[in-house]
């Protein structure tokens, strides 16, 4: 699933393309939506929320999307071939720009002074103006007896963080992730959460991951992807495991010397 800074540098495209332009087609191809018609309307801008997009149009009505685990949206010129098959699920065209949403996990249109029906139930966004560390921490500590590595993916306690930042976020910090959310004190909560906040701001506009200030492609993470191969600080296996319920159960990264419980 994509993270919060591939979903933030997903609406920049969006905008660069569709901002500011009437739409000239407007093709949703949903069941819910099939008759819907944006057609004729000025796209007001996109915005990423956690890992959620919206992109509000004329007329008070947002088109709201979610890439889930195979999602994308391709930007090229209008008038491009569509993918063929059944992935394609929305495409807005203007005059001169085509976006095509494939594979998304989901498509909505509600009112734009109704998007909390959407996305009202997310936590602070750590790339979003309303990011608020002390309030993630309040979120973090209504489960004390959750693993933090479980925490981290609630998207209800804070939104962005994917399988990625959540390895590098502990390892930085040097936190298993199977440490109890209520053994540590707020202040330490508030410092990971920070930590969580740099990396991704830090990778809002990065081509690559960065981690290490090498942006350099399998040079920058730290845990993440490197099942076996040495912690690049103690030289110790890098373990890989599996966390949270099943069937809904995700791999995890971490450094069992650097980060103990």
């Amino acid at each position: 699933m994509p993270e919060g800074d591939a979903v933030y540098r997903t609406a920049k495209r969006l905008r660069q393309a569709l901002d500011g332009r009437r739409l000239t087609r407007s093709d949703f191809r949903v069941p819910r939506y099939a008759t819907a018609d944006l057609r004729g309307r000025t796209v007001m801008t996109t915005i990423s929320r956690g890992k959620h997009l919206l992109t509000r149009v004329e007329g008070g009505l947002t088109v709201h999307t979610h890439l889930r685990m195979e999602g994308s949206w391709r930007v090229g010129p209008a008038g491009g071939p569509a993918p063929r098959g059944d992935v394609v699920r929305l495409i807005l065209a203007n005059a001169e720009w085509q976006a095509v949403g494939t594979r998304l996990g989901m498509v909505d249109l509600v009112p734009t002074d109704r998007e909390e029906r959407v996305v009202g139930h997310l936590g602070p966004d750590l790339l979003g103006p309303d990011w608020d560390a002390a309030l993630a921490v309040r979120n973090l500590l209504r489960a004390p007896e959750r693993t933090i590595g479980e925490a981290l993916l609630d998207q209800r306690d804070l939104a962005g963080i994917g399988t990625i930042w959540r390895a590098e976020t502990l390892y930085a910090a040097r936190v298993s992730p199977w440490r109890p959310v209520g053994s540590f004190p707020a202040d330490d909560l508030e410092a990971l959460v920070s930590v969580a906040h740099r990396l991704l701001d830090a990778n809002k506009d990065a081509r690559f991951p960065v981690t290490t200030g090498d942006p350099r492609p399998g040079r920058s993470l730290f845990v993440y992807g490197r099942t076996h191969q040495a912690c690049r600080r103690c030289g110790a296996p890098i373990r890989r495991g599996e966390m949270g319920p099943q069937p809904s159960e995700r791999l995890v990264y971490w450094c069992p010397a650097c980060q103990r419980d």
